[in-house]
């Protein structure tokens, strides 16, 4: 896992963009993973900025989400498509019936949950794929306990996460309590991985993640078996992080 400390949140959104754009110039029809939350809003805007300032051009790109709550219809406010619609998509060229985000209110998850596993394997694969990491060590909606042999399915979010995004929602009764995510062998499964983390509060899950051993515990660490992984960090998120490991 090769480790990039940003000086701060700006510099760790523009140089997660510019992996991004670069991989899209070189690969016009990337497959792109992509993420939701707090920490990814800067590498977006800095990917719109690099679309109207310098042409990156996701004409032939696709792409697909980590995951979606359940019971949210597309169009409702706190949807995930709601998030890329208003961070990204309308803003870039990517098509949108190239965009692809599971269906949280499927009539039948299971089938939804099949139906996009299937739908990334029939596109070849996810290029590079985004992450997030959760204070609790979650990647996706992965929580802990999640093994590396899980694919796309429902999950029951933990009471900490259910808390963190209650600041999305007007009162914490509206958070929806389970999730469709994509796994963690669907994650391990994209060619590269870029993880983001910044600030304090996500210190100790990043210097499990990279310092600690794998686990099922800490999602986040299975990502040690991945060939492929760029973590990007602001001098926060690295707080906890040996001298060794920084160096």
């Amino acid at each position: 896992m090769k480790l990039v400390i940003a000086k701060d949140y700006e510099d760790l959104s523009k140089q997660a963009a510019r992996l991004i754009a670069e991989e899209v110039t070189r690969h016009p029809s990337t497959i792109l993973g992509l993420a939701t939350g707090g920490t990814p809003v800067g590498m977006y805007q800095e990917l719109i900025a690099l679309h109207k300032e310098e042409g990156v051009d996701f004409s032939q790109a696709t792409s697909f989400n980590l995951d979606e709550y359940v019971g949210l219809p597309g169009h409702h406010p706190q949807s995930y498509r709601t998030y890329m619609e208003d961070n990204l998509f309308t803003h870039i060229n990517l098509p949108t019936d190239k965009t692809n985000i599971p269906r949280g209110d499927a009539a039948d998850l299971g089938a939804e949950c099949k139906r996009y596993e299937q739908a990334i394997e029939a596109s070849g694969g996810i290029d590079i794929q985004v992450l997030g990491i959760g204070n609790n060590g979650h990647i996706g909606f992965n929580e802990p306990g999640s093994t590396k042999e899980t694919t796309t399915r429902v999950v029951q979010l933990t009471e900490s996460t259910i808390q963190a995004n209650a600041r999305y929602f007007d009162k914490i009764e509206e958070v929806p309590t389970q999730a469709v995510s994509m796994g963690i062998q669907t994650i391990l499964g994209a060619k590269k991985i870029i993880l983001l983390a910044s600030g304090k509060a996500k210190a100790e899950a990043v210097h499990s993640m990279l310092e600690g051993k794998m686990t099922p515990d800490v999602p986040a660490s299975l990502l040690q078996q991945h060939p492929n992984v760029t973590v990007i960090v602001d001098e926060e998120a690295a707080s906890a992080l040996s001298v060794k490991t920084r160096n």
